[in-house]
């Protein structure tokens, strides 16, 4: 069983709804849970939230936060995750947000650095992975997302 498998079987059992707003994932991570028989018991919606438009009208995301810690921020992947949870009536909101490079990264956000955020029920939980700023753009998506999915299996 993969990890997605793994999460669509423990949502189906915690009978818990998801939806996630991905920006630098560009849909994957729902991708992956489409993958999986019965995905459509748990999951909700997916938006990709590349632009900061889209963040703030998709993803409740404030213009404060944006200007305040820039798009890719713990602070905004938490209004991202609890955003799209609330935005679609989810029980679990997840969120990515990063520089997926090979440009893009800065010296405070360096390629590689990737916010995501977790909703549950109320909860919020964010966090900053530093990812190898030599993997491709498709292998820091994909090591995003099973980070996530790993992190949120723990959670559940």
């Amino acid at each position: 069983m993969n990890i997605f498998e793994e999460l669509v079987s423990v949502l189906i059992e915690k009978q818990k709804t998801i939806a996630s707003a991905e920006s630098c994932t560009g849909g994957l991570f729902a991708a992956h849970i489409v993958d999986v028989p019965d995905a459509s018991k748990v999951l909700n919606a997916s938006v990709v939230t590349y632009s900061n438009d889209a963040k703030k009208k998709y993803a409740r995301v404030s213009q404060d936060t944006l200007d305040k810690f820039g798009a890719v921020s713990e602070q905004v992947a938490g209004e991202m995750a609890e955003g799209i949870a609330k935005e679609t009536n989810s029980n679990v909101g997840v969120s990515f947000s990063g520089v997926a490079g090979p440009t893009g990264g800065t010296k405070e956000k360096p390629v590689g650095t990737v916010c995501v955020g977790i909703y549950i029920d109320g909860k919020l939980w964010t966090h900053t992975f530093h990812l190898d700023p030599s993997l491709s753009r498709i292998e820091m998506r994909e090591q995003s997302t099973k980070l996530l999915a790993e992190k949120l299996i723990e959670f559940l």
